[in-house]
């Protein structure tokens, strides 16, 4: 096979953004799409990414023999219906992060992906970023020592659950925003979850009629010793210079990683605002979508058409998806979880 034609479940911000990538890479399409509503506005302007088919059911998605995978990039809690009806199906499956949000449904999917025999990647971009592929790389080594502690913090600017979503009340701070983290810190690490605490703040956004916490802080044992803490804050005020703000530090016994990404090289005064814009993640270079998101999925599409396991494993997203269960059980009952009896 030359060509992997893909058929995108959702048409909203992400899909869009997964199409423009699948369209300009050479070995990948778009084959289809699935919409509530073909014929609405919500299907305008998808012709951009090619000829495809818009259909009102996964099932016809899926029986068009032009799909040879799925993308699925609908809102998180609807991840699992769409990831498991593919993989019945025969197809492998791209997922936006998180893979699910709930451990039932996360090991459902892992294990249908593994009696199907299909690929099954959480598209978590961020180990595509070349400055988090570099710290990877340095802690695998072994040069900088034992892992000994990390701290994450990704908080947003209230547009995010206020405007840019309409499902905010059906996921919280941790789930939306620390997956990327904690995936990485797992990664540099290489270890795992085996205690978790959490505590959470609620009011801005209750008072706005949503129901989901301002911020979590979750405490994270790992099985070798290292601590790690997750901060996910969605309150910032919209004046913030950037969408989100982004720092992570990984200490070791003999080194420590700052990574930075409050600002990505660039700054822009206007008079009207002050702006740090994004270009890690997503960008054009050349007329041709760029950066780690780009990265990620053209690496899915080689992964699938060359027969190799993808970077991202199904198993590390399960995980991921547990500890941020764990993180919400833990801050709804004021506990701490003991992850060392929950898993597989």
């Amino acid at each position: 096979m030359d060509q992997l034609g893909i058929g995108i479940v959702g048409t909203g911000i992400m899909a869009r953004q997964h199409a423009a990538v699948l369209a300009a890479y050479h070995r990948s399409r778009v084959a289809g799409w699935t919409s509530r509503d073909p014929g609405s506005a919500r299907t305008a302007g998808l012709d951009e990414f090619g000829p495809a088919p818009v259909h009102g059911s996964l099932t016809d998605l899926l029986a068009d023999d032009g799909v040879g995978a799925v993308l699925v990039a609908t809102p998180d809690h609807a991840h699992a219906e769409a990831a498991l009806a593919a993989v019945e199906a025969g197809r492998s499956v791209l997922i936006e992060k998180p893979l699910a949000t709930t451990v039932d449904d996360a090991r459902r999917i892992r294990d249908a992906a593994r009696s199907a025999g299909v690929t099954v990647m959480t598209l978590y971009n961020h180990r595509w970023v070349p400055a988090y592929w570099q710290a990877h790389e340095r802690a695998a080594d072994g040069a900088l020592g034992r892992p000994v502690l990390a701290y994450a913090r990704k908080n947003d600017t209230l547009f995010v659950p206020t405007e840019m979503l309409d499902w905010a009340d059906r996921t919280t701070p941790s789930f939306f925003l620390s997956g990327h983290d904690l995936d990485l810190i797992l990664w540099c690490f290489e270890d795992h979850v085996v205690e978790v605490y959490a505590t959470a703040v609620h009011g801005v956004l209750r008072d706005r009629g949503i129901d989901t916490p301002d911020a979590v802080q979750a405490q994270l044992r790992l099985s070798g010793g290292a601590v790690v803490t997750l901060e996910a804050c969605w309150i910032y005020p919209d004046t913030f210079p950037t969408m989100t703000d982004s720092f992570l530090e990984l200490v070791f016994s003999d080194a420590v990683i700052h990574l930075d990404r409050k600002h990505e090289q660039i700054e822009i005064a206007t008079h009207d605002a002050y702006a740090y814009p994004r270009n890690q993640l997503a960008g054009r270079v050349g007329g041709k979508p760029s950066g780690s998101i780009a990265g990620a999925v053209q690496h899915f599409v080689d992964a699938v058409l060359d027969g190799h396991p993808p970077i991202v494993s199904i198993d590390s997203s399960v995980h991921v998806t547990e500890v941020l269960a764990a993180i919400d059980r833990s801050w709804r009952s004021g506990r701490p979880v003991d992850l060392t009896v929950e898993t597989d």
